[in-house]
């Protein structure tokens, strides 16, 4: 599988808008980066906050100024030759951001002024080679816009005053940056890749802390895109990667570990559970990660149960599969049997066993996204569906509601059943007659005819019932 993915990165490429100019954002921590990339993605990507070392990983966005788009990176805080693990693994990501980029923008702190770790980012920078533009951060006042001259000292041309957090001086700040770009007419392929987007497979990978998921996406993509470390809750924010594997492109969202919300002490981590599940509501596809080790718990359930009210197609793979003691030929099916035990609404889920750190059966993965993507979108015909319907229904498998008590009302008819929706597939159930509800059994055998007639596959159906009591006139139409 990597060998594969890395001919693809050689040939066609890990498919990172290639045409489009890219943008890293990078300094020291602190300095109010990540709040310039939200400023400048329009949108809320990346974890804000007083606490430094947030930002641990690339985030990748687009933006656009004046007819121009471009990809913007934002990267952990930089501290050179920091030996703690984290602390070193966030300065080879940024310096990955900075390799990949054609402009830096290098954000300061004017209040706090130049700084010997400034100094010491200036002369890496330099030592770049690139385009470098000086945003001095913070600026809310005359007197501040003044002390940002005194960054002039490093060399680079472009020093400008501005405040992510208010927006002053962003402006300047996107004019004096688009300026260094290449025309337009140079970059190319702009109709083809808006196509290409429209048609990505977005992939949520989502879990408990410490399941794997950052090995997983640096296993499917071939590179060290994202930090691995073993301590629980190292990922905080979700870092989208875009990868071209067979002709097919996935947007793949690494998420940080959720946990429940009593039990995150720290505001970052508070934050990585919104934006995880938030994540899952731009996804098509989610590969829920279960620890092997630890078996399933009350959380993986939870966190499953989000990917499904969040009406993504779910794929749950069983990780570090490899590190189980004992397997025999029983364990894949009693491992299986206990996790559909705890997670009863996810029957119709594939379960994949892997071991991202050794890549044993990760290949599986994307294909079984993309055919859950294809599902997702089925739309049937109305005559299909009628017939497939009549037919169900004369089959005499179909549960019926309780007949009713004397003197109580009639029983509930199902008249006939449509299609309203796609991504997920949503059905409108016509009922008449009786008392409007119906009755789980009957939705959930709905719901399996349904899946085995048209491969709905490892995708959420929903169910909506329409009512109309008789004999009361055309008020008494239901929702």
């Amino acid at each position: 599988m990597a060998s594969e993915l890395k001919k693809e990165r050689e040939g066609e490429g890990v498919a990172r808008e290639v045409a489009l100019p890219l943008v890293a954002i990078v300094g020291r921590p602190n300095v109010g980066k990540s709040t310039l990339f939200n400023r400048l993605v329009g949108e809320r990507r990346a974890i804000v906050g007083d606490e430094p070392g947030i930002t641990r990983d690339r985030i990748y966005g687009e933006a656009e100024w004046s007819g121009q788009r471009f990809s913007v990176v934002d990267t952990g805080g930089i501290v050179p030759d920091e030996t703690a693990i984290i602390p070193s693994n966030i300065f080879r990501q940024a310096g990955f951001a900075i390799s990949e980029a054609s402009a830096l923008v290098w954000v300061v702190d004017a209040r706090a002024g130049a700084t010997p770790l400034d100094e010491e980012l200036a002369r890496l920078l330099r030592a770049t080679g690139k385009t470098v533009l000086v945003a001095a951060n913070k600026v809310d006042a005359t007197r501040l816009e003044a002390d940002a001259g005194e960054f002039h000292r490093f060399g680079f041309a472009d020093v400008l005053p501005v405040s992510a957090e208010t927006g002053d001086g962003v402006a300047e700040l996107l004019d004096a940056l688009v300026g260094h770009f290449p025309p337009r007419e140079e970059l190319g392929g702009t109709v083809e890749e808006d196509a290409a987007r429209s048609r990505e497979v977005r992939l949520a990978i989502v879990g408990r802390p410490n399941t794997g998921k950052s090995s997983l996406l640096n296993r499917l993509i071939g590179e060290e895109r994202v930090i691995v470390s073993p301590v629980a809750g190292t990922t905080r924010d979700a870092v989208d990667t875009l990868l071209k594997s067979d002709g097919q492109r996935f947007r793949l969202v690494d998420t940080a570990g959720i946990r429940r919300k009593g039990k995150t002490a720290e505001m970052a981590e508070k934050l990585s559970v919104v934006m995880a599940r938030r994540s899952l509501e731009r996804a098509d596809v989610a590969v829920v990660l279960v620890d092997a080790v630890e078996g399933v718990a009350a959380l993986d359930a939870n966190i499953a149960g989000y990917a499904v009210e969040a009406g993504c197609s779910v794929i749950v793979a069983v990780n570090k599969w490899d590190a189980l003691p004992e397997k025999d030929t029983h364990t894949v099916s009693e491992f299986e049997r206990d996790l559909r035990l705890k997670m009863k609404f996810l029957e119709w889920a594939p379960v994949v066993t892997i071991s991202a750190l050794k890549g044993q059966r990760v290949e599986r993965l994307l294909p079984l996204a993309l055919r859950a993507n294809e599902a997702r979108s089925r739309r049937v015909p109305t005559s299909q569906l009628n017939e497939f319907f009549a037919r169900v229904m004369a089959s005499g498998r179909a549960p019926t509601a309780p007949a009713p008590v004397k003197g109580g009302q009639s029983r509930l008819h199902v008249q006939y059943v449509t299609q309203v929706g796609i991504r997920p597939p949503a059905f409108v159930v016509f009922t008449a007659g009786g008392k409007p509800g119906l009755h789980f059994s009957f939705e959930r055998f709905l719901q399996n005819r349904l899946r085995e007639e048209f491969d709905f596959f490892a995708t959420p159906l929903r169910i909506i019932e329409r009512h109309k009591k008789r004999g009361r006139g055309p008020e008494a139409a239901g929702q």
